[in-house]
């Protein structure tokens, strides 16, 4: 269960545990000055959009429109908005680890503003998503296009991060094996999933739908990160992340959002670890070389080697190279040269003999893998 933590109380957080999975109360800014430095994978962040409503919105039949004019969306001047921006990316580019990420959702209200001033301090842009709603609220007015689409910024901590978490395998298959696209449907939070005030009325006005948090964090998170969210409001972020095997921290400043943050976030349960595994690709696979067969033993010295029709035999030497009458080198150059070709996978093309049969030395790498990925926890 998330504790809630008074800012007042806490001095500067250590590099432990102990905040993990809690919520602080406070101003944003404090409260990530007291976080441990280079301390979170990832950040998501739904800061306030600076509207610059002026006066009620009504429809047609002149009801009025639930519409954000909550006292922390609103600021004197764009610069008073430019200053607390600044601020705020900058306590959380601190508190952010050197091959994290940072998604920024917003409108075009202030969206543009947040990524100039995320560029001025050193982060690095990956994509801008596009959140395309397919319920979207009505343009009642009638005097603009619909406005049926947020954007959130993806961002590395600086150009040299090379190491950030993008589990592009993973996406795609859930994709139907196709490129995952920047432009993402879904609809805004409605039904059981909005959460209600005492008066039935929506407790936040700006909730994000689950599902858009579960898409950010299996794709740029690993199960045991830890997501902060500055701006946590009523839990998204904490309810999915727990959900998901992943461990959070939100900072809040309204009691009430944290009451039902608190409450939403104590009744998921987590899924299975089987349930979240991450796929990977090849490229996310440790590497093997072929002379580590020899080392862990599942090759011998001195082992005859066919193409998979018996046409060419090598001999394994003990330094991890094979020689096919007086020539020797890799497995792939080697491979390459009897078929005459400029290159070979030596892996598929080389096999073994078990038991009378051929079998690819590939399947002798992936007991190699299995055992450096076992060995390495």
């Amino acid at each position: 269960m998330s504790a809630v933590r008074p800012l007042e109380d806490l001095p500067p957080l250590a590099a432990g545990s102990e905040w993990l999975d809690t919520i602080l109360k406070g101003d944003c800014v404090a409260a990530l000055e007291r976080l441990p430095e280079r301390s979170v994978d990832v950040i998501f962040a739904d800061p306030p959009y600076n509207l610059q409503l002026e006066g009620a919105l009504h429809r047609p039949d002149q009801s009025k429109v639930d519409a954000v004019d909550d006292e922390w969306d609103q600021f004197e001047s764009f610069a008073a908005y430019d200053a607390f921006t600044r601020a705020w990316l900058l306590a959380a580019r601190r508190a952010l680890k050197p091959d994290g990420t940072i998604w920024v959702i917003g409108s075009y209200h202030n969206i543009f503003r947040v990524g100039a001033i995320m560029q001025d301090i050193g982060f690095w842009l990956l994509n801008d998503i596009v959140w395309r709603k397919t319920n979207p609220m009505p343009n009642f007015r009638g005097r603009r296009f619909q406005n049926a689409h947020e954007t959130m910024i993806w961002a590395s901590r600086d150009k040299n991060s090379k190491g950030y978490t993008f589990n592009y395998e993973a996406m795609k298959a859930a994709n139907d094996d196709v490129q995952m696209r920047s432009d993402w449907l879904f609809p805004i939070c409605t039904g059981a999933e909005r959460l209600k005030g005492a008066d039935g009325s929506k407790l936040h006005p700006t909730q994000k739908p689950e599902a858009l948090l579960a898409r950010v964090l299996l794709a740029s998170t690993r199960p045991g990160d830890v997501v902060l969210d500055p701006f946590f409001g009523s839990g998204t972020t904490g309810a999915v992340a727990k959900r998901l095997g992943r461990h959070f921290v939100g900072i809040e400043r309204e009691q009430a959002y944290i009451d039902a943050a608190h409450a939403r976030i104590a009744a998921v349960e987590p899924l299975s670890a089987a349930d979240l595994e991450v796929m990977t690709g090849k490229r996310a696979e440790p590497r093997v070389a072929f002379v580590s067969l020899l080392d862990a033993g599942l090759m011998k010295p001195g082992t005859l080697l066919y193409d998979c029709k018996r046409r060419w035999t090598a001999s394994v030497r003990a330094d991890g190279t094979i020689a096919v009458g007086q020539e020797a080198g890799s497995i792939h150059r080697l491979g390459a040269r009897v078929q005459g070709l400029d290159a070979c996978n030596g892996w598929t093309f080389w096999h073994f003999e078990e038991e009378g049969a051929l079998k690819p030395i590939d399947e002798l790498r992936r007991v190699a893998r299995a055992g450096m990925q076992t060995a390495g926890g």
